[in-house]
C-alpha cells in the first residue's frame, strides 16, 4: 500500500547543474525517497505560485549558486511567501559563509560539496523527520484553535481566570457564580481543549493559543 504524500515528504531538488541534479535525484530515489527536480529557483517559485493550494509536507535541497536566480535570492522570496518546510542548502567551499548566514535567517542546514552519499541521505532523512514534526504541530495548532473558538462566553471567562492562576473559589467569587459551576466549566474546558491540568492548558495556550 502506498504511503500518503503527507507522511512521505517529497525532496525537491533545485539546482541549475543538470548532471548534478540528476545524480542527486538518482541517489535519493535509490534510497526510496520521493524526489522532484527543478532547473532553478525561478522555475520552482513559479510552480509554487501557480499552485491552487499550499504544497504538502516536503523538504527543499537548494543550491546556493545558481543563474539567473541564486539560491539565497530564492530563499529570500520563499521567506516572504511564508514557506514553512526545511530548506537544506548545497554549497561549495567558498560559499560556506553565505550558507551559515542563511541558516541564521531560518534555513534548516547546509551541506558542503563534495559530500559523502550516506551523509547527504542521513541529513535529508533528518530534514524529512523535521518536516513531519512541523506538520504534526501545525495540525495540532489548527485543532486546538478550532476547539478554542468553540468555547462559550462563560467558558472563555473561566479560561482567562485559570490562565491567571486563580483557584476555583476565587474564580467563583470574581465571576459571581458558584464554585460548583466553576468546576463544571473547568471540566468542559479541559475536555474540549484535550488537556489534563491547568499547567498543560497554559503550555498549550502558549504554543497554539495566540
Amino acid at each position: 500500500m502506498a504511503t500518503p504524500d503527507n507522511l512521505n515528504p517529497t525532496v525537491h531538488i533545485v539546482d541549475d547543474d543538470e548532471d548534478f541534479r540528476d545524480g542527486l535525484a538518482w541517489l535519493l530515489d535509490s534510497r526510496g525517497l520521493p524526489t522532484r527536480s527543478w532547473s532553478g529557483g525561478d522555475a520552482f517559485l513559479q510552480a509554487l505560485r501557480a499552485a491552487s493550494k499550499p504544497w504538502s509536507c516536503c523538504v527543499l535541497l537548494l543550491d546556493i549558486r545558481m543563474e539567473p536566480l541564486s539560491g539565497l535570492a530564492t530563499f529570500g522570496q520563499l521567506k516572504t511567501m511564508g514557506w514553512p518546510w526545511p530548506v537544506l542548502f548545497l554549497t561549495g567551499h567558498g560559499d560556506v559563509g553565505m550558507a551559515v548566514a542563511a541558516v541564521k535567517q531560518g534555513a534548516w542546514d547546509f551541506l558542503e560539496k563534495p559530500f559523502q552519499n550516506n551523509l547527504l541521505v542521513d541529513r535529508v532523512e533528518q530534514a524529512r523527520r523535521a518536516a513531519l514534526e512541523l506538520q504534526a504541530g501545525s495540525r495540532e495548532r489548527i485543532e486546538f484553535r478550532k476547539a478554542l473558538a468553540g468555547l462559550s462566553g462563560r467558558e472563555r471567562e473561566v479560561l482567562s481566570e485559570l490562565l491567571a492562576g486563580h483557584y476555583n473559589k476565587n474564580i467563583a467569587d470574581r465571576l459571581g457564580i458558584t464554585q460548583r459551576t466553576v468546576e463544571f466549566h473547568r471540566a468542559n474546558i479541559f475536555d474540549k481543549l484535550q488537556v489534563q491540568s491547568a499547567v498543560e492548558l497554559a503550555h498549550r495556550m502558549g504554543l497554539y493559543g495566540s
